[in-house]
């Protein structure tokens, strides 16, 4: 047995004391001013800045266990693999070794034995994926011929019986990047174990669906860059992004067939049956599935509630995620028969859990709990507000004869009241409506598909930039960032700190603590401080400290525990000094007239300032 914080551990332990890697701490669930994604959902989401040529203070080959939310896969949660938070173990190489170094490193660490540091996996067990080339960029031989030197055949060329195969997709399964229109990218090769042995047949492979194969690493080769023209040259800097799913791999070396059967889920997943004390409303054979969705949910739920950050349930952004996992976890726990408020019994569970890995869950707490016994006060009114809605559509004191046809209706409560699907089947017939379920579900799904297609259109315009964007436009609102967040301090007091901040092509947002609206006066004085600043021309200088030296300096330091032990430190002149990871103009005179277009509020206790440069 191993536990998660043993592998946790194992895995940097090797890549620090094995192959001089520096380790560096988890960032944030919120990328820091990244417009095109609202949570981090993967490792190399903090490292762009570096991924793309700028110094990272720790070195040039780094390792971390990076905290990560993808909610693209929602409905996929309840199955055997899907996770909405999850770890991602990675090492990093920023221009140093190349392919052959990590496929080596990762197949050494995999099947090293686990009283020398690896993980002991069977090689014999193991099958990986490269590219298979098409017609912007050719096959990857070079990643082929490296497999091969570790006993790997090509499973085309292979014989009967034959084990450590090589197996070649294209870019949908086999490329990354880039994560807009334009930028670095590359091929990978994947790593997968192979969970019933023996011999594999000529029509199984690693991405048949079948569930035989897990993906258990990836390496992505970091060695393109895809411009306007959709043409593909090689990168100066080479870089090397792996990741390995904590909670994958941890289920497999305990012997178990999903994470939520491991120490990670098992005391939640025993508290919620412990917490049924009302009679199930689903099919006994949800009822697994339902509780998975509950422990997945609330798990996501604690860690973004407990980031440094700040977020809160809301209706917009981070804050509406957050609000839609808690709420279906709600709503799943009605289900299977869970009568009592519930969240909080559960989310102690977690914080003590991850506590040790993640201590500022335990330092947030409090807020916690805090948020999710309001939140879940507040569906219980939306669902009393729901059914009033559910009457008005449909008459449940005197139902109609006329089986019920018309599933957008249904979809609108859905989404607008929390109502699944179910729920809304089951009160219509509990009062007597007889449904058409082939028309009924037909116009759900298409009023569901239109609703997706519309979200879709709109997060597409709204993070249309690329990844963390280095444009001349977002470097110049970057070092803004800095006098602005100074200037705030000045005007309003030094207890003035940022919660939050997002910069695309044509403005920043900037969010930060403050009790009341600011006044014009106060904002008028703010935009002068910081113009007063540029026309100076101030020079922007960078150094590399250690966090004891930065603060010593009297740099900002928003949130220590994610630094490593040396920092990059951004001073603009006398004025502004923060611990930052770029990237920033040479001189404020290169900025231009800044210019506040709105201050609101974000949320309880927070402003929120719009600004551009003009």
């Amino acid at each position: 047995m191993i536990t998660a914080n043993e592998l946790r551990r194992k895995f940097i332990d090797f890549f620090v004391n094995k192959h001089n890697h520096k380790e560096i701490k988890s960032a944030s669930l919120i990328p820091e001013n990244d417009p095109t994604v609202l949570f981090t959902t993967a490792g190399m989401h903090p490292l762009v800045p570096f991924l793309l040529g700028e110094e990272h203070p720790e070195g040039k080959r780094l390792v971390d266990a990076q905290k990560c939310v993808r909610t693209d896969d929602i409905d996929e949660v309840g199955d055997d693999t899907h996770c909405t938070f999850f770890e991602m173990l990675g090492n990093w190489s920023l221009g140093d070794y190349f392919k052959k170094e990590a496929i080596y490193m990762a197949y050494e660490f995999l099947t090293t034995r686990i009283e020398d540091g690896g993980l002991g996996f069977n090689p014999d067990r193991l099958v990986v994926s490269c590219f298979g080339g098409d017609d912007d960029v050719p096959r990857d031989d070079e990643a082929k011929e490296i497999w091969e030197s570790l006993g790997f055949t090509v499973a085309s060329e292979s014989k009967p019986g034959q084990k450590r195969l090589i197996y070649f997709y294209g870019k949908k399964e086999n490329w990354w990047g880039p994560a807009g229109q334009t930028g670095p990218c590359g091929p990978d090769s994947e790593i997968f174990y192979d969970t019933k042995g023996g011999e594999i047949g000529k029509d199984e492979h690693p991405n048949d669906d079948s569930g035989r194969f897990v993906e258990i690493w990836n390496n992505v080769f970091m060695q393109y860059f895809k411009d306007e023209k959709g043409n593909y040259t090689p990168l100066k800097q080479k870089n090397i992004d792996t990741g390995m799913g904590l909670e994958r791999v941890l289920a497999i070396l305990n012997g178990k067939n999903t994470h939520f059967e491991t120490e990670l889920f098992l005391p939640v997943m025993n508290k919620i049956d412990e917490l049924r004390t009302g009679v199930a409303t689903i099919e006994e054979n949800k009822i697994e599935v339902a509780k998975r969705i509950i422990a997945d949910h609330l798990r996501a739920s604690v860690f973004i509630l407990g980031d440094p950050w700040g977020v809160a349930p809301s209706n917009t952004d981070q804050g509406y995620i957050l609000r839609r996992l808690i709420r279906r976890a709600i709503r799943y726990g009605k289900q299977i028969g869970i009568e009592k408020p519930f969240l909080k019994d559960l989310a102690v569970i977690f914080i003590d859990i991850y506590k040790d890995a993640y201590p500022e869950i335990l330092d947030n707490k409090d807020k916690i709990l805090h948020e999710l016994e309001v939140e879940e006060a507040k569906f219980s009114k939306t669902i009393e507000k729901g059914f009033r809605e559910l009457n008005k559509f449909w008459n449940l004191e005197y139902p109609s004869k006329t089986p019920v046809t018309d599933g957008e209706k249904a979809f609108y409560i859905y989404e607008t009241y929390g109502f699944p699907y179910e729920m809304i089947v089951e009160e219509l017939t509990k009062h007597g409506y007889e449904i058409d379920f082939d028309v009924f579900l037909k116009t759900f799904k298409e009023a569901e598909k239109k609703h997706q297609d519309m979200s879709r259109a709109g997060s597409e315009q709204k993070f249309s930039g690329g990844l963390v964007d280095h444009s001349v436009e977002t470097t110049k609102l970057h070092t803004a960032t800095h006098l602005l967040h100074k200037a705030l301090k000045i005007v309003l007091g030094d207890d003035v700190k940022q919660k939050g901040s997002n910069i695309t092509h044509e403005r920043l947002r900037f969010d930060f603590n403050y009790p009341e609206k600011m006044t014009p006066e106060q904002i008028k004085k703010v935009e002068d401080i910081v113009n007063e600043q540029i026309k100076k021309g101030l020079p922007v200088k960078k150094e590399v400290m250690s966090v004891e030296e930065a603060k010593k300096s009297g740099a900002i330091g928003l949130f220590e525990s994610k630094y490593g032990d040396k920092v990059s430190v951004y001073s603009i002149g006398d004025f502004s000094k923060e611990i930052c990871g770029g990237p920033h103009v040479n001189n404020t005179s290169e900025l231009g007239t800044f210019k506040i277009k709105k201050e609101q509020s974000s949320s309880a206790g927070v402003r929120r300032i719009k600004a551009v440069l003009i």
